[in-house]
């Protein structure tokens, strides 16, 4: 059995929970009725990432500082409260609005309302080991600063996940720019939540564009979900060959996550 295999095997079966509690995603999280929920699989993979990260530091003696951005209601500290050694890992979290409903606010090791456009200036460049920002940059009229400012705070040597919706190749054009037009011809007046449409490609390269990292892995998510297909949720082989299916093709995932590398 690899490393990776070791680390897998550990996150899920301290993150599965017991047969008592089946409405919690990966043994955790409320969120998500399904056990195994592929809208809620990117955090199980975020917390696999920590969960290799969490031995090197511990035995350094160092403490895991990783920046959350985009906190949501909190929900990657359910992930992370679960791993072992996770007592050395100092979760801090940034959103544009601090939601009444964070989860454990007191376990945080710091809380921050702003703007990932406006460049996080309370925060000092390279100080987090880790930096996530999962489904965010999707909303912003325009990315370049917000990577950019990612890539500031992460450490010399950090590791960088980002993660966002995307589209194969070429589609990604048809909603970047047709959606947007046909809205507008007929009269749309809500306007849509997402205002970004990446292709594998084109997400990847501006994440290198604008941060100083290096990918080094790529990951997709939902290549089969939803609709009739959600039952299977509850099932974990269903769940692993999903993750298979996101690992060997992950442009044609409905989501992907990028794990970057800033240089020591």
């Amino acid at each position: 059995m690899d490393a990776h295999t070791k680390t897998s095997q550990l996150v899920s079966e301290s993150n599965t929970g017991s047969a008592k509690e089946p409405s919690l995603a990966y043994g955790v999280d409320p969120t998500r009725p399904e056990k195994y929920s592929l809208r809620q699989a990117r955090y199980h993979a975020v917390s696999e990432e920590i969960a290799r990260l969490i031995p090197e530091f511990k035995a350094s003696g160092r403490r895991l500082k990783i920046l959350d951005v985009g906190i949501w209601n909190g929900v990657l500290m359910r992930y992370v409260e679960a791993l072992p050694g996770s007592e050395i890992v100092d979760l801090h979290g940034v959103d544009l609005t601090l939601q009444p409903t964070i989860y454990k606010p007191e376990k945080w090791a710091s809380l921050n309302a702003g703007d990932l456009m406006g460049g996080l200036n309370f925060l000092e460049s390279n100080q987090f080991d880790l930096v996530v920002c999962e489904q965010v940059l999707e909303h912003l009229p325009t990315v370049d600063d917000a990577i950019s400012t990612l890539g500031r705070v992460l450490a010399p040597g950090g590791l960088l996940i980002v993660g966002v919706p995307i589209f194969p190749e070429g589609i990604h054009l048809v909603r970047k720019h047709l959606v947007p037009a046909v809205d507008k011809l007929v009269g749309k007046k809500k306007p849509r939540g997402h205002l970004q449409a990446f292709s594998k490609r084109t997400f990847i390269g501006a994440v290198t564009q604008h941060a100083p990292v290096k990918v080094v892995a790529a990951r997709g998510f939902r290549i089969f979900s939803g609709g009739l297909l959600r039952p299977l949720e509850n099932q974990k082989w269903w769940w692993q060959l999903n993750r298979t299916a996101g690992e060997t093709l992950p442009s044609l995932c409905t989501e992907i996550q990028v794990l970057a590398r800033k240089a020591a």
